[in-house]
């Protein structure tokens, strides 16, 4: 059993090497040693079977001992380094305590690894605070220190062929005239209009879906909205899992189940199936009544995606700052300081007054 991720040692001094991002190595933070990292293996990515995980996830899959952090503010779920008893939470900035525990998990099969580096991170990182204008003076002393974690996240990829029977009403417009009353130069006049009318006709039908790598968080640890704008994730790269990879890095572990996934997968699903229904009623509008959605060739992949993270509290609440490690893309939570804001507004008070007294005087 496995108490946390391989450390890989430098064969030049001995100490733990990390993943350089951008890079196929390992590199030794100390020395110059480097070691590659092992070929891709072509079939790592593939899909599997969702039908036939569901039904294996509780007797066959192997459990993985791991060492893990169970944040009680945020409930994330992050694997530690064997030798680490307590830290701050990555997701939160809360202290926690880690604890052995055994659970039976569906082992990642690829990733997309960390590609761009700490310093664009922290660079990207201070950009954005010093554009918020009234963010706190924690915040900005939080860029300054540079308080990013590397962490890889747990997702979920789902493909799906669906079939959709549905019922409805297909709406053409038509116009009609209609006189109406008005006053033109302090008179009365009566003049005609055009209305628009709808007449609505029975519509019912079947329209087919084929969704590929439909992506769901495998946690709620972050923001699903932050998530969601760091995309797009180039998904066509992701490599096979390696641990190498992950060397001088967090992961966290899933904690929203294969099922549970593919329910939200369906979620985002919907949109695409209501608006090929709205197509396949045509005419100028329609109306959804009833559908029955059937899901089949139904396949998985479990995968972990890199970003930056910082987590801050202020006041009480937490806020987030996350960078895609592949783009760069940063999206970010940030509190308000309403002292800056009412100097703001009353320098704007007291500029709109000084000119009044001037120009009006």
């Amino acid at each position: 059993m496995e108490s946390a991720p391989r450390q890989f040692p430098c064969s030049l001094c001995g100490a733990a090497m990390e993943w350089r991002p951008g890079a196929r190595t390992l590199a030794c933070p100390y020395c110059r040693g480097q070691s590659e990292v092992p070929a891709d293996d072509p079939g790592a990515a593939a899909e599997l079977d969702y039908a036939q995980y569901l039904a294996t996830i509780a007797g066959t899959e192997a459990a993985t001992e791991q060492l893990t952090v169970a944040c009680q503010s945020c409930a994330a779920t992050v694997v530690w380094d064997a030798n680490v008893t307590s830290e701050l939470c990555p997701f939160c900035g809360a202290a926690v305590a880690a604890g052995r525990q055994s659970v039976k998990v569906i082992k990642p099969k690829s990733l997309l690894p960390f590609s761009v580096d700490g310093a664009a991170a922290r660079a990207a990182f201070t950009k954005w605070v010093k554009s918020r204008w009234f963010a706190p003076s924690q915040l900005k002393s939080f860029a300054r220190l540079g308080r990013l974690n590397g962490v890889y996240l747990p997702f979920w990829t789902y493909d799906s062929a669906t079939t959709t029977r549905y019922t409805g009403e297909r709406g053409e417009h038509y116009y009609v005239s209609e006189n109406y009353s008005t006053t033109e130069n302090g008179r009365s006049v009566t003049r005609t209009r055009q209305v628009q009318r709808t007449r609505w006709h029975s519509a019912s039908g079947t329209v087919s879906n084929a969704f590929d790598d439909v992506l769901v968080a495998g946690s709620a640890s972050v923001p699903e909205r932050l998530l969601d704008a760091l995309a797009p994730w180039d998904l066509a790269a992701l490599a096979p899992y390696a641990e190498e990879y992950l060397a001088g890095f967090r992961s966290e572990s899933y904690t929203v189940a294969l099922e549970a996934g593919f329910e939200a997968a369906k979620k985002k699903m919907e949109p695409v199936i209501e608006q090929a229904i709205r197509r396949d009623i045509g005419g100028d509008e329609q109306r959804i009544q009833q559908k029955d959605t059937g899901y089949r060739a139904i396949t998985f992949k479990h995968i972990l995606l890199p970003v930056w993270i910082c987590a801050y509290r202020f006041r009480t609440k937490t806020y987030r700052i996350v960078v895609n490690a592949r783009t760069g893309e940063l999206q970010g939570e940030r509190p308000y300081s309403w002292i800056k804001i009412t100097l703001a507004v009353l320098g704007v008070i007291a500029a709109v007054a000084a000119a009044f007294l001037v120009f009006g005087g």
